[in-house]
């Protein structure tokens, strides 16, 4: 793709980051009225059996990724025209999806502006090494390497530790500011709090029993979105002295064609080559810029389907330029 086509791209998106009060409002009630009714079937539905608690948290944790969407965007500045209603909803939702707002608003900042550069990685992405670096390592750090990179190890279990145990320690940023580290540890204290009562009140057993696959579930969505958002075979990777910014949105973030409820569920975050062109566009504008450019939907497609054959994929070769398994390598 030429520069010319990816500016041109930038500008007709620009168009549309300006933010909808009552639709932004809208999404928040068709969010929480819904989350809260599948919290209380699934508290009602212990009596009978646990195999509905479990189907019933399925939607639930896609929930959960909605609330995440809605952070996300008020994160950008994106979701509401002022900047405190961003921030009050973000803190307040934080609490639901146990992710510390102003923390991670830092961090995912520092995503947007390294994304896809070899000389930078290590910014709220999924560790990626070249192959002429997994050669490189010993045979200890290749194996650490592959168990990090397994689809089941870094979904289930890498989506529960990132959200229970890696988000409540304000260390996975060098030199955080004060803001950041007292955004960890006033969530760590709401969290408590607010847990702890509901742990009470209805009984900490039923809470684990509920909440738990919720965490489980949400936690490997999440990091599957996240994963295949960036990590696809013809995906785009550059040095220091190479790296642009709106290339790499283009090229090395994909369009995650999904069916229309988890389009919903995932408030359109799939149209991520979109959303890394221009941050400031709400979730539920996305849609509507991609309509207006057409273009936009056949640049790095993915079905669901073929999201799965990126699994396997580990390794940047920098000859070929694209990401291979390590039978590959």
């Amino acid at each position: 793709m030429q520069p010319n086509q990816i500016k041109d791209l930038a500008a007709h998106c620009e168009q549309f980051r300006t933010p909808n009060t009552g639709i932004a409002i809208g999404q928040i009630v068709t969010t929480v009225i819904p989350f809260i009714a599948l919290i209380g079937a699934m508290y009602f539905s212990l009596d009978y059996s646990y195999w509905i608690t479990l189907a019933l948290s399925l939607p639930a944790a896609g929930m959960i990724i909605r609330f995440f969407i809605i952070q996300h965007d008020c994160g950008h500045g994106s979701f509401f025209a002022s900047k405190t209603a961003n921030d009050l909803t973000g803190r307040l939702i934080s609490i639901v999806t146990l992710t510390p707002y102003a923390y991670w608003q830092r961090a995912h900042a520092l995503h947007h502006a390294t994304s896809s550069n070899l000389d930078r990685r290590g910014f709220g992405d999924i560790d990626t090494l070249t192959v002429a670096e997994y050669k490189a390592l010993p045979l200890m750090k290749r194996i650490n390497y592959r168990i990090y990179r397994n689809p089941f190890i870094m979904t289930f279990v890498g989506g529960v530790v990132h959200f229970l145990i890696i988000q409540r320690l304000p260390f996975t940023v060098q030199r955080p500011s004060r803001k950041m580290t007292s955004s960890v540890l006033m969530l760590n204290v709401a969290i408590i709090v607010v847990y702890g009562a509901i742990g009470a009140l209805f009984g900490w057993v039923n809470f684990v029993l509920i909440f738990a696959p919720i965490v489980v579930f949400s936690g490997a969505a999440g990091v599957w979105l996240f994963y295949v958002q960036h990590q696809f075979e013809e995906t785009h990777w550059s040095r220091d002295g190479e790296w642009d910014r709106k290339t790499a949105a283009v090229l090395g973030s994909s369009y995650y064609q999904l069916p229309g409820i988890l389009n919903w569920f995932t408030g359109n975050i799939g149209l991520h080559h979109i959303h890394h062109l221009c941050s400031h566009i709400p979730n539920y504008r996305l849609q509507e810029c991609m309509a207006a450019k057409p273009e936009l939907a056949s640049i790095n497609r993915l079905t669901f389907w073929e999201s799965l054959k990126c699994a396997h994929l580990a390794l940047w070769d920098e000859d070929s330029r694209r990401l291979v398994s390590f039978a590959q390598a």
